[in-house]
């Protein structure tokens, strides 16, 4: 059997190299033929991820933020043989490990490799591009997009929710339509979460119904309110219970086009994607991951 290795050796504050002997032993110690690949720039996990498919490895373990991830899954997306995949999140957020109950702590999470099970996830597709979380669509995305290495290495979620303030005050407005499964709504949203999983900027169970393989876009319309509705919603956010609120609404749908009197740049799993208008779909159960057993 072979194991493909993928690490970031800058993510979560260049711990990486601290964990990868560990983590190759623990491959080694399953049975793994272990080929190590470090990245150096953007998109090397990319394609690290491609090779893995195309010399039909078995095992594919990637360890890094969310960038890492999100770049392993661009790889895995449009092949033919897509290998088992899980990673050792190392980021400041790591939204799509607290979806799928993957430890936070490295040292668990490698671990976790020994005695995890398998399950298939939906990945979700925005243009030519792939993403396993998050595309925020508003003003505050735009803002989340100018936030720096630093601040989120400082701060993790907080760095977010500070540009997101930004917004907030200066109150712009930007009419939206999306035409979803089901109709179409048209608006001036504070901002739009088109979510795959529960977890959104380090909050888990923010979008409460969300599943990882139940084949649908989660969709939250946040209304322009002022810093008193903000309030309100954020207590709703630690509660899992967002959608309850009357400043929202959701809509569950497996494709939506997105368009805006102005184009506004989406947030795509923490990094800056591409600006609106925006077709974003779902593909069911696409990627076999290898997860923790939940209790």
């Amino acid at each position: 059997m072979k194991a493909m290795f993928i690490y970031n050796p800058s993510s979560g504050k260049a711990d990486a190299e601290q964990f990868k002997e560990t983590t190759i032993n623990v491959l080694e110690g399953l049975g793994y033929k272990v080929i190590i690949k470090e990245t150096e720039k953007q998109n090397d996990a990319t394609v690290f991820a491609k090779e893995a498919c195309a010399e039909k490895i078995d095992f594919l373990l990637a360890m890094g933020g969310d960038g890492t991830i999100n770049e392993v899954v661009n790889g895995l997306a449009e092949q033919l043989h897509r290998p088992l995949f899980s990673f050792i999140p190392l980021g400041t957020v790591n939204d799509f490990a607290r979806a799928l109950g993957i430890p936070l702590d490295p040292h668990l999470a490698i671990e976790a490799v020994k005695m995890s099970h398998t399950q298939m996830v939906d990945i979700g597709q925005i243009g030519d591009k792939y993403f396993m979380n998050i595309v925020a669509i508003g003003e505050i995305a735009s803002r989340v997009a100018e936030a720096t290495v630093e601040q989120k290495t400082k701060m993790g979620s907080l760095a977010y929710l500070l540009e997101g303030m930004k917004a907030i005050i200066s109150d712009n407005e930007v009419e939206m339509t999306i035409t979803h499964d089901s109709g179409i709504w048209k608006g001036t949203p504070l901002l739009l979460l088109v979510a795959l999983t529960n977890s959104v900027g380090g909050f888990e169970k923010m979008i409460n119904s969300a599943e990882v393989n139940d084949g649908k876009l989660h969709i939250y319309i946040i209304k322009q309110a002022g810093l008193t509705s903000i309030a309100r919603m954020g207590a709703k956010i630690l509660l899992g219970n967002l959608e309850k609120d009357n400043g929202v609404e959701m809509i569950e749908t497996s494709s939506v086009l997105i368009e805006s009197k102005k184009p506004l740049y989406c947030n795509v799993d923490g990094d800056e994607g591409d600006c609106t208008p925006l077709e974003i779909k779902v593909l069911p159960k696409h990627i076999k991951m290898l997860i923790p057993l939940k209790d």
